[in-house]
């Protein structure tokens, strides 16, 4: 008999790259959704819209107990994913109560009813570098304090300490990775990974002429989203529940994503981007640079995607978008500007 999965965001990049993966592995993957995606799927699932006959859907609120334990009474789930989130860090700063509100409630609830419904399952929380916040350190490994410096950094602390007390008080298999930035070509248009890549195929095209981007300087440690997410479940294959840092072990900055993703067009960024200090993020200053060692030794997962090939996919899928449909890329926001570094 088939594995049972359900997962939480699973409209999002993370989400639909783990909806494949776990579909490949020959488990039964169901989805929770808002209504107003099932009311609009072409702007709000696109990223699984080539995978919707083999996933099952169900409508629910992540911050209602009764349904949610409903739901899981009904699914009967091996594995709970939790990925869903409010996750953009510049929104958070400027959204701090329904940041702290929203990702705190659900993961709790979430909880809750997993504990009630399907004790003897396994359950993922989603946590992320943004949790380190000012390092006192780098790398940032397991055992690092964290110093979040944004209201959706503290979210997830608050969601890592309710998952590890879960494990710890009530005997439950729950467990967390600590995702550090990780991009695909499925990247929401607010982040400066996908900002950079569209714009540099819509300056490609004639469509737009410049770029505004914050601290051209600021350093992250990216990765391939299609390989976390193979972590992700690895996480729950583990013999023991337990946290992980997941990331690459090297950092990047925003110029040199640019240079690159501009020369894949055969362009310079020098003649194109331009930076405005209102869009600097407080924090940038600190290295955020993780050590995947536990991952590694534990888990056997290793991270193999260059940074040149991680910006190469995404720009050559935004220019193959604007050759098609200029006009999707304007409406989902690529015009904007960008200080999102979130993962």
């Amino acid at each position: 008999m088939a594995k049972r999965a359900l997962i939480t965001g699973i409209t999002g990049q993370d989400g639909s790259y783990l909806a494949e993966w776990l579909l490949e592995q020959g488990y039964d993957v169901h989805g929770i959704v808002r209504r107003v995606a099932l009311e609009d799927p072409l702007h709000r699932m696109w990223r699984i819209v080539h995978l919707k006959d083999a996933l099952q859907l169900h409508v629910a609120d992540l911050e209602h107990y009764p349904s949610i334990l409903r739901l899981l009474q009904q699914v009967r789930p091996d594995e709970v994913y939790h990925l869903a989130a409010h996750s953009f860090v510049g929104h958070s700063l400027e959204e701090e109560h329904s940041t702290l509100h929203t990702n705190i409630t659900t993961t709790h609830t979430l909880l809750s009813a997993f504990r009630e419904a399907c004790p003897s399952a396994r359950f993922y929380f989603a946590g992320s570098s943004e949790m380190f916040g000012k390092a006192t350190e780098a790398p940032q490994r397991e055992t690092t304090p964290f110093a979040p410096r944004s209201a959706y950094g503290i979210s997830k602390c608050a969601g890592l300490y309710l998952t590890r007390t879960y494990r710890e008080r009530f005997g439950l298999f729950a467990a967390a990775g600590i995702l550090f930035n990780h991009e695909s070509p499925r990247r929401g248009f607010e982040f400066v990974t996908r900002k950079i890549s569209s714009h540099v195929a819509l300056i490609a095209a004639g469509k737009l002429r410049t770029l505004t981007l914050g601290n051209l300087d600021a350093r992250r440690d990216w990765g391939h989203a299609q390989r976390y997410v193979q972590a992700v479940w690895a996480i729950l294959q583990a013999p023991a529940p337990d946290d992980y840092v997941i990331a690459t072990g090297q950092t990047h900055s925003v110029r040199e994503f640019c240079e690159i993703a501009f020369g894949i067009a055969g362009l310079d960024y020098r003649d194109h981007v331009q930076t405005d200090p209102a869009l600097y993020r407080p924090g940038e200053e600190a290295q955020l640079v993780g050590d995947a060692s536990k991952a590694k030794a534990k888990l056997g997962w290793t991270y193999q995607v260059s940074f040149e090939e991680l910006v190469r996919e995404m720009v050559e899928h935004d220019l193959e978008r604007v050759r098609h449909d200029a006009g999707e890329l304007l409406a989902a926001g690529a015009w904007g500007r960008s200080k999102g570094l979130a993962s």
